[in-house]
């Protein structure tokens, strides 16, 4: 008796418990937002200053710290994102599922948001040891931070496609999304076609 008056307080549970999770995925949605300016934001910033080409605004200590801040904040909005959907209280997702990749079952898009954030973490652990690794190792390390970038942006439009938020986002994703493409793209063109349009001075034998 006891045994069918708990199972009929389950289901009648269930009926009337909300097929989602506002609360948690609302303040997930947010921090994808938040950690997908921050991102944009961190490579825009960080080519500007590896470049030296806003230094005369400021020098380049503070441009580094900007840099820090930025990508601090994109690492703090992501992780709060991931964990956002591990305290759903309706089909929570585990923390494997959240943290590792290329699982079975696992959707494409979340495989590259979590490659994405992972190397993006990586290279913010390993930042300080610049002074303890050759320049160009730890140069190489770095540059992985534009196809984790790349994958998490591809996670990010997915994801807005996926969850019908497309519509609402598209136009603040293509304001933050162009600049950063743009400049990372002059970073790797060569120096004369810079001196050309003016982005850099011409240098003098």
């Amino acid at each position: 008796m006891v045994e069918t008056w708990h199972d009929a307080t389950i289901l009648i549970t269930q009926q009337f418990q909300p097929k989602t999770d506002p609360a948690a995925r609302g303040l997930a949605a947010f921090a994808a937002r938040a950690s997908y300016a921050a991102m944009m934001l961190t490579l825009t910033w960080g080519v500007l200053t590896a470049t030296g080409w806003v230094r005369s605004v400021t020098g380049r200590k503070a441009l580094r710290s900007t840099h820090m801040v930025l990508a601090t904040g994109t690492l703090i909005f992501g992780g709060i994102h991931a964990l956002g959907f591990f305290y759903l209280t309706i089909q929570p997702y585990s923390l494997q599922y959240l943290f590792l990749p290329f699982l079975s079952g696992q959707e494409t898009r979340h495989s590259m948001g979590i490659v994405g954030f992972e190397v993006m973490l990586a290279i913010a652990l390993t930042a300080g040891l610049q002074r303890f690794t050759s320049y160009r190792r730890w140069l190489w390390l770095h540059r992985c931070a534009y196809p984790a970038v790349a994958l998490t942006a591809l996670h990010a439009w997915f994801g807005a496609i996926a969850n019908g938020h497309l519509a609402t986002v598209w136009l603040g994703g293509i304001t933050l999304l162009i600049p950063a493409v743009t400049v990372s793209l002059l970073r790797f063109l060569p120096a004369h076609t810079l001196e050309r349009i003016g982005l850099v001075e011409e240098q003098v034998a």
